[in-house]
C-alpha cells in the first residue's frame, strides 16, 4: 500500500474537523451570526458608498468566518481525548494542526465566496484577481492565526480558548482600519494597526474596489504571506513546547 504523504493525511483531518465542528454553536455564532450583526450595526443610520460598505463586509466575513473554528478544535478534542490518539497515531503534530489550518481555511472560503456575491448584485467594479488573491492570502494569515491562538493556554477547556481569542479578535478589528481609514488615524494607532494582518486584507480590498488605499497592493500581498507563515510556524513551536501538559 502507498505511503500517503503528510498533506494527504491533514486532508483527511481537515476533513473530521469539518465534519464535526463547522456545526459548533460557537463556531456557527462567531463565525456566521456576528460578523453580520455587527455589520449591521455598522451600517445603520450611515449613507456610505457601496464600494465601501463592501471592503467592511468582506473584510469581517472573512476575517471571523476563518478564526471560528480554529481556536475549538484542539481544546474540544483534547477534553474528549481523541487528540491524544490523534498523535499517538503515525501522524506528526505538524500535520494535525496543517490540518486543522485547512478547515479554518475551508470554512471561511466557502462563506466568504458566498457573501461576495453581493457585489455581483450591487454591481461594484471589483478587480477580480487582486480580490482573488488578497482573499486567499488573508484567509491562509488568519487560519494560520488560530493554530496559534488554540497553542496557549495548553487547556482542554474550549471557552478558555474562546475568551482569549475573542479579545485578539476584537482588538484587531478596531485598529485594522475597517471602521477608520489608516490614513486618518494619529501616527502612533497607524504604527500598531501595521502588526495586524486585517489591516492588510483592508488595504488590498480597497485596491480591489478602486478605493484610495494606503500601502501598494505588492506591500499587502507580501506581508499577509509573511503573516501566515508567521503564525503557523510560532503556533507549531508552541504547541510542541506544550504538549505534554495538555494531558496532564
Amino acid at each position: 500500500m502507498r505511503k500517503l504523504s503528510p498533506f494527504y493525511r491533514s486532508l483527511a483531518i481537515a476533513k473530521k474537523d469539518m465534519l464535526i465542528f463547522y456545526l459548533k454553536g460557537p463556531v456557527v455564532i462567531m463565525g456566521l451570526l456576528f460578523p453580520f450583526f455587527l455589520f449591521g450595526a455598522f451600517l445603520i443610520g450611515r449613507h456610505l458608498p457601496h464600494s465601501y460598505l463592501f471592503v467592511v463586509l468582506m473584510s469581517m466575513t472573512t476575517f471571523f468566518t476563518s478564526t471560528a473554528v480554529g481556536p475549538t478544535i484542539i481544546p474540544w478534542e483534547a477534553r474528549s481525548k481523541t487528540f491524544e490518539r490523534l498523535i499517538s497515531s503515525p501522524v506528526s503534530l505538524t500535520t494535525v494542526l496543517l490540518g486543522d489550518m485547512q478547515a479554518s481555511f475551508y470554512f471561511g472560503l466557502i462563506i466568504t465566496l458566498l457573501v461576495s456575491s453581493v457585489g455581483f448584485f450591487l454591481k461594484i467594479h471589483v478587480n477580480f484577481a487582486i480580490f482573488s488573491i488578497a482573499v486567499i492570502l488573508a484567509l491562509l494569515a488568519f487560519s494560520s492565526m488560530t493554530i496559534l491562538m488554540s497553542s496557549y493556554p495548553p487547556t482542554d477547556i474550549p471557552a478558555d480558548v474562546m475568551m482569549l481569542s475573542s479579545l485578539i479578535k476584537f482588538t484587531l478589528l478596531f485598529i485594522s482600519g475597517i471602521f477608520v481609514p489608516i490614513s486618518k488615524l494619529p501616527p502612533y494607532a497607524r504604527w500598531v494597526s501595521m502588526l495586524s494582518p486585517l489591516t492588510y486584507l483592508v488595504d488590498a480590498l480597497r485596491h480591489a474596489t478602486y478605493i484610495s488605499a494606503f500601502f501598494s497592493v505588492y506591500t499587502d500581498f507580501v506581508l499577509l504571506l509573511f503573516f501566515a507563515i508567521l503564525f503557523f510556524v510560532l503556533g507549531v513551536y508552541i504547541h510542541q513546547q506544550v504538549l505534554e501538559k495538555r494531558f496532564m
